[in-house]
């Protein structure tokens, strides 16, 4: 959900509806402007060959296990034979493509791209669980050529580390990771590729080796408006990635101000709260998902982590956590907050009075839903890295 600038008719748009006297039509057509500017579509390509594990990457991407409900499917054997789509289940503007591997379709490398379509994709993860093979390198090359962004990423790395472990007297986790890294850049430099990047990757635990690496660098090389559309669906892997979240949805409390205070401007009763409210609400459901902090995401994590989804929510001080949010529940949890109810009593008996109340109404308004949604960012973000240690702490 990416953060980009209102256009001109804003704030006509909210005047106008309303106008109407609608309360509920008023809050859902601000929601719905707003809506519109958060879901700018990312479309991510992921291929390999048969038993790379570029389902299970998928997967994990999008904060699902291989066993839940709406996971690629995974197994010993090829299991994606046409091109796949896999919306993240918060945020399905983000959209992953499962492709069949390069070595197990009729189709040469020149041709591969053809047949999956390459002008939807943004940019491609190539996945290898051993090192990358000359198909890898071939259909590399041919994205590069069309102008587009692609990344080695060799899986399993948990599974490797495990394996070398079992079978050496004088285990070096960090001496076996430098050798599984050299011998992925070596296999794709003899094959013909000049300056390699591999990211190691374990699926089932994103938090270790180089997927902040590969997060950081999509952030760097994707425009902005995608960037920020990927942030917001990227799984919470260190408390770096809050920090990020954190600054991109702060970006965006202007604009929830500057609604607020065009609905501030129509002298009907009520009405101003109203949209005050339904802002919020929106506003703190996109952090509450943002976060990892909505009841599926928490219960997903507790059954990949092991922790009781319990404990996870227990750590949280926030009453928003893991629940519905709705505008009885934002009045509620506003009234706790010093002051803003009173300001917005005074807001709403300000815009009566004449020439003058207006314009301080929609100051008023403003600052008020720009204070509250500060705070709310504020706690919600404490308490994400309140679950992510207790996760990491296991």
């Amino acid at each position: 959900m990416a953060g980009l600038p209102f256009s001109e008719p804003l704030a006509e748009v909210i005047k106008e509806v309303l106008q109407n006297s609608d309360q509920t039509l008023a809050v859902e057509k601000i929601n719905e402007f707003l809506d519109k500017q958060n879901n700018t579509p990312v479309n991510i390509a992921v291929t390999g060959e048969c038993g790379s594990g570029k389902s299970s990457f998928v997967n994990a991407f999008r904060g699902l296990d291989n066993r839940d409900e709406g996971a690629a499917p995974t197994g010993c054997v090829e299991t994606t034979t046409e091109v796949t789509e896999y919306h993240h289940p918060n945020y399905p503007n983000v959209t992953f493509w499962d492709l069949p591997g390069i070595g197990t379709t009729k189709f040469p490398a020149d041709k591969y791209l053809e047949h999956v379509g390459l002008e939807k994709f943004d940019f491609f993860i190539i996945v290898s669980a051993t090192r990358f093979r000359e198909n890898d390198v071939k259909l590399a090359l041919e994205i590069q050529k069309m102008g587009k962004r692609f990344y080695f990423v060799r899986s399993k790395i948990d599974s490797d580390l495990q394996n070398e472990e079992r079978s050496q007297r004088e285990f070096d986790r960090v001496t076996t990771l430098i050798k599984i890294r050299e011998n992925c850049i070596q296999g794709l430099q003899d094959a013909g590729f000049e300056s390699p990047q591999v990211f190691l990757v374990s699926s089932f635990q994103l938090h270790e080796f180089d997927f902040s690496l590969l997060q950081e660098t999509l952030e760097r090389e994707l425009p902005e408006h995608k960037r920020k559309a990927l942030l917001f669906a990227m799984p919470i892997v260190n408390l770096r990635v809050i920090e990020k979240k954190k600054e991109a949805f702060m970006s965006q409390i202007k604009y929830y101000a500057a609604a607020s205070a065009a609905g501030a401007a129509v002298p009907v009763p009520g009405l101003s709260i109203a949209a005050d409210v339904g802002i919020l609400a929106a506003a703190i459901t996109q952090y509450v998902f943002g976060f990892g902090l909505d009841v599926s995401t928490m219960k997903k994590l507790a059954a990949r982590s092991g922790v009781p989804y319990g404990d996870l929510v227990n750590v949280a001080v926030s009453e928003l956590v893991a629940k519905q949010i709705t505008k009885d529940l934002v009045l509620k949890v506003l009234s706790s907050l010093a002051g803003t109810a009173a300001l917005l009593a005074i807001e709403e008996g300000t815009r009566f009075i004449p020439l003058v109340g207006i314009p301080i109404a929609m100051g008023l308004s403003s600052f008020t839903t720009y204070r509250a949604l500060q705070f709310f960012l504020n706690v919600l973000a404490e308490d994400a890295e309140r679950v992510f240690k207790r996760v990491t702490s296991e």
